[in-house]
C-alpha cells in the first residue's frame, strides 16, 4: 500500500524500477508520444525558452539522457481527477546557452513528467531548479 505525505510519496523504489520507467518514457520519447507543457500556466517553462537558446529537439535529447542518478522523488498528483496518477521528478545539468550575452552556462534542471497508461508522456516541469534537489541514487 502506498502512503502519500504532502504530495510526495512515501515508497521505496530500487534504481532498477526507475531505469525500467525511464526505458518506457525514453521508448515514447523517441516515438514522439509525448508534449512538453508549455500553456500560459507554465511561466517558468517557458522563461526556460526566452532565457536560453534552446527549442524541441534540445529538449527531447536532454529526456533521453536521464539516468536514474537524475531521480529525486515521485509526487502524487494534486489536480482534481488526478489524484491517481504519480509525477517523477529528476534534475539534470545541462550546458546552455543564454539568449543575451551569448555565454553558456550549466543549468540545473527541475523535470518532472507522467507518463500515462497509454504510454503517452506529458512533461509538466521543464525549466531552472529554484531549490537546491535531493537525488535518491546519489
Amino acid at each position: 500500500k502506498t502512503s502519500f505525505v504532502k504530495g510526495a510519496v512515501n515508497l521505496v523504489v530500487t534504481e532498477d524500477e526507475i531505469n525500467d520507467y525511464l526505458l518506457k518514457v525514453k521508448d515514447a520519447i523517441k516515438k514522439d508520444k509525448y508534449k512538453l507543457e508549455r500553456n500560459r500556466n507554465r511561466v517558468d517553462n517557458n522563461n526556460l525558452f526566452i532565457d536560453y537558446v534552446i527549442d524541441e529537439t534540445k529538449v527531447k535529447n536532454i529526456l533521453l539522457k536521464l539516468t536514474a542518478k537524475d531521480f529525486s522523488e515521485i509526487l502524487q498528483n494534486e489536480h482534481k481527477g488526478y489524484e491517481h496518477e504519480l509525477l517523477y521528478v529528476f534534475g539534470k545539468d545541462v550546458e546552455l546557452l543564454e539568449r543575451l550575452g551569448g555565454s553558456s552556462r550549466l543549468v540545473s534542471l527541475y523535470i518532472k513528467f507522467n507518463k500515462l497508461d497509454s504510454c503517452y508522456v506529458i512533461v509538466i516541469s521543464f525549466h531552472e531548479q529554484k531549490y537546491p534537489m535531493k537525488y535518491y541514487f546519489k
